[in-house]
């Protein structure tokens, strides 16, 4: 009965077959499984076996197959004189005959005009009488209520296009009289086009992320190899610059020991003829006080001439003795050096430091059309806790409009207490892209780190006037860029719209006219510290961020 069961079931549905059908691989399924799988593959125009898989051009013929007919046939006849297998019946999760009585089977259908669901035994008749033939079966559902319409207690075969929602036939006589509607199946239908359509972009999408993460991850790994390289050549260097200055060093050292070496020998022979010279001194002085003692005058004169002589006629070498002679010009000079090195040191150090934190990327192409740049859309809001007391935030905080009359905003550190001048929420670090509508004489499409001031009418207020933030003035017949105060006339024409493009890590900033082309009006190539908010300038006008359907 096992083999026969599994031999006689539909792959997809995993029910006996119905109606029969085969395939050209052999395999064999119920004629609306088969029909639904290949409905959807219509659009490719390759057509696949849902168990091997292997495909077929064009759309193959199904032809019913009826010896597998007679053999469901005869093991339904079979399994209605048999007792079922434990399996068969329902179980915890399992959709529950609503006609077996006692211990239920599994239902393995749903009717739709019986709204009931049906195991195998049950639901012959579904198959067999005339009386069920417009009866609709799905697979069983213990959701069959919400098919029903609460209003009516009809089944729901309507979609209202109006409302949105799903309707009986009843309904559209009644509350949705007027309505644009049409048939559940039609809707399914051209909702299914559009599924497929959205389906493909996200599998387009996929694949370039792929290919993104793919070109990132090389990039992350050559960045590796580089920082190891530059690491490696830095350390081989300043290890041979500490060596260099080791040698310098001991070479310094013996230097001031041979000079040491030198002058105490020098030194040291003087004081050994010093010490002699004093020694006869002593034995003289001690011989003439002998003498001048004496009482015999023969002896005194005689004695007198030779003890008057000076001890010895060598002239010794002048020696001057400096009571604090030391080395410490030398210890000026290398400590002169030191600093020297640490000028040089930290110089270089700085400038190679900035390198470090600028490492050289490669600039990435910029998207072309519209549709790219939309690719990269992102949702802004406007910030209430920003905006000056004379710009009014509507259409859910994503429309500012300047007014003459101050709003009833209370005090926030935020705000913008001078300038006109309003942030979005939300701050930016990837690659950004979004548009916005104007109108009027004096409107500015800015953006700034957080951080840029807000009391007072400085220029570290004012966007564009610092290095805080940049900023696109527009008007009818001309528009200017401004950063730190430094402007820059553009000469191409601004429409309505502008498109803002950020890739921060490249550290591009791109302004765009959009109307039927996308016109660049200009472009910043700089280093963002921080993240970006997009902001807005407005006198006597008004700026709306748009949606990307927009």
């Amino acid at each position: 009965m096992a083999v026969a069961m599994d031999s006689l079931s539909c792959s997809i549905c995993l029910d006996l077959l119905k109606d029969p059908v085969g395939i050209p691989c052999g395999h064999s399924y119920c004629m609306d499984c088969i029909k639904s799988c290949f409905n959807q593959e219509d659009i490719k125009g390759i057509y696949s076996c849902p168990q091997c898989r292997q495909t077929f051009t064009p759309r193959p013929v199904l032809n019913r197959n009826t010896i597998l007919t007679e053999l469901v046939e005869n093991l339904k006849k079979t399994r209605l004189q048999a007792a079922p297998p434990d399996h068969y019946y329902a179980g915890p999760g399992d959709v529950e005959c609503d006609s077996c009585t006692g211990r239920k089977l599994k239902a393995v259908k749903s009717c739709l005009g019986c709204l009931a669901s049906y195991c195998e035994t049950h639901l012959q008749p579904h198959y067999e009488s005339p009386a069920f033939k417009k009866h609709k079966l799905v697979q069983a559902s213990t959701q069959l209520q919400q098919k029903i319409c609460s209003h009516h207690d009809k089944l729901l075969e309507v979609y209202c296009r109006t409302d949105h929602q799903c309707i009986c036939y009843l309904c559209t006589i009644d509350k949705h009289k007027g309505h644009d509607t049409v048939s559940a199946v039609v809707e399914r239908t051209d909702k299914q086009e559009q599924l497929c359509l959205k389906h493909q972009k996200s599998q387009n999408r996929i694949q370039e992320r792929e290919k993104e993460i793919q070109g990132l991850r090389q990039a992350v790994d050559s960045l590796k190899r580089s920082a190891q390289a530059a690491v490696e050549n830095s350390e081989r260097i300043f290890t041979e610059l500490i060596r260099s200055i080791e040698r310098r060093h001991s070479e310094l050292k013996e230097k001031i020991r041979a000079q040491e070496k030198a002058e105490v020998s020098r030194a040291e022979g003087l004081l050994e003829k010093l010490e002699q010279e004093v020694s006869e001194l002593r034995r003289r002085d001690v011989e003439l006080e002998k003498l001048s003692h004496t009482e015999d005058h023969i002896q005194f004169l005689q004695s007198f001439q030779s003890l008057c002589v000076s001890p010895g006629s060598e002239v010794l070498p002048s020696f001057t003795f400096y009571p604090h002679i030391s080395f410490d010009h030398v210890k000026k000079s290398v400590s002169e050096m030191k600093e020297q090195l640490l000028d040089v040191c930290k110089k270089e150090m700085d400038k190679i430091s900035s390198k470090v934190t600028t490492v050289e990327r490669k600039q990435c192409d910029q998207p072309i059309s519209r549709e790219d740049f939309l690719t990269y859309s992102c949702q802004l809001t406007l910030d209430p806790n920003t905006a000056h007391q004379n710009l009014c935030l509507s259409e859910g905080n994503r429309k500012v409009t300047w007014s003459n009359k101050n709003q009833s905003y209370p005090d926030h550190p935020d705000r913008f207490t001078s300038y006109s001048q309003v942030l979005c929420r939300e701050g930016l670090s990837g690659v950004c892209y979004w548009e916005v509508e104007w109108s009027g004489t004096g409107v500015g499409v800015a953006v700034s780190y957080k951080e840029i001031s807000r009391k007072g009418y400085g220029d570290e207020c004012r966007f564009g006037f610092n290095d805080q933030s940049w900023l696109l003035s527009c008007s009818t017949s001309s528009c200017w860029f401004y950063h730190n105060n430094n402007r820059t006339d553009i000469p191409v024409p601004c429409s309505s719209r502008v498109g803002v493009y950020l890739d921060h890590r490249a550290g591009t900033l791109s302004f765009y006219s959009v109307s039927d082309t996308m016109t660049l009006l200009h472009r910043v190539q700089t280093t963002f510290t921080q993240p970006l908010y997009p902001g807005f300038y407005v006198y006597d006008g008004s700026v709306k961020i748009l949606t990307p359907i927009q």
